[in-house]
């Protein structure tokens, strides 16, 4: 695999939920405590909720942004920060909402389903930083409503960095799958996209993945940070 990092002349990194919780963030979707037991989060996250149970939508949501605040980069995210640095991978292509890549150092990174490190407002769009939920704060300037600046159920992923994915997908000659089931659509695509256009592929998530057969190398039970340190010594 270090001999397939060195060859490449663009490496391109899909993370998912599992890059987050090997620093101990909840996967929200499985969560089983507090709101999380009592609610359908793909309720909650929703524009429907946003337009028309706002109280229940900020709740779930600030929730959300402290849980993020407690917790922190790990050694997975340093290294691949550090690769890129060194120019040994080019982009991330990220399914997660943490901020945790550009926070260990990463530039080029497209976040598909947004971010909870930002917060907009619904009306005029307007960017905060997520302090404003931390302090309580969820009205703009202008009066509307501040929202995190995530994709929710019902919207489109963002275009930029949808775009980005793809580009970054089509020019790969090594695609890197860290955490992900690959079990959501569209953002899965990206992976067969890079293969049809040539790329190794190479899949590392704790359970096994529908797409594992078009795999050039799996690795299953292991974790990230741990795979990563073995491929960086």
């Amino acid at each position: 695999m270090k001999k397939w990092l060195n060859e490449s002349n663009h490496t391109v990194v899909f993370t998912g939920a599992g890059m987050s919780t090997e620093s101990g963030l909840p996967d929200f979707r499985s969560a089983n405590k507090g709101m999380w037991k009592q609610k359908d989060p793909s309720k909650i996250a929703s524009t429907e909720a946003l337009n028309s149970n706002v109280d229940e939508f900020i709740e779930f949501y600030r929730s959300r942004v402290l849980t993020v605040k407690d917790y922190k980069p790990h050694k997975g995210h340093r290294i691949l920060a550090e690769w890129e640095r060194k120019g040994l991978i080019n982009s991330i292509i990220t399914q997660n909402v943490d901020g945790f890549h550009q926070t260990a150092g990463s530039q080029n990174v497209a976040e598909l389903h947004g971010t909870l490190t930002k917060v907009h407002c619904q009306t005029c769009g307007k960017k905060y930083e997520n302090e404003a939920y931390v302090n309580e704060t969820y009205n703009c300037e202008c009066g509307g409503v501040l929202r995190p600046s995530i994709t929710l159920f019902g919207e489109m992923l963002p275009q930029d960095a949808f775009q980005l994915a793809q580009s970054e997908a089509e020019r790969a000659d090594l695609f890197i799958v860290l955490g992900s089931s690959l079990s959501v659509t569209p953002a899965n695509q990206f992976p067969l996209i890079a293969k049809d256009n040539g790329a190794r592929l190479v899949i590392v998530n704790r359970e096994p993945t529908e797409f594992d057969r078009f795999a050039d190398e799996v690795i299953h039970e292991r974790e990230i940070g741990e795979v990563l340190e073995e491929w960086d010594n």
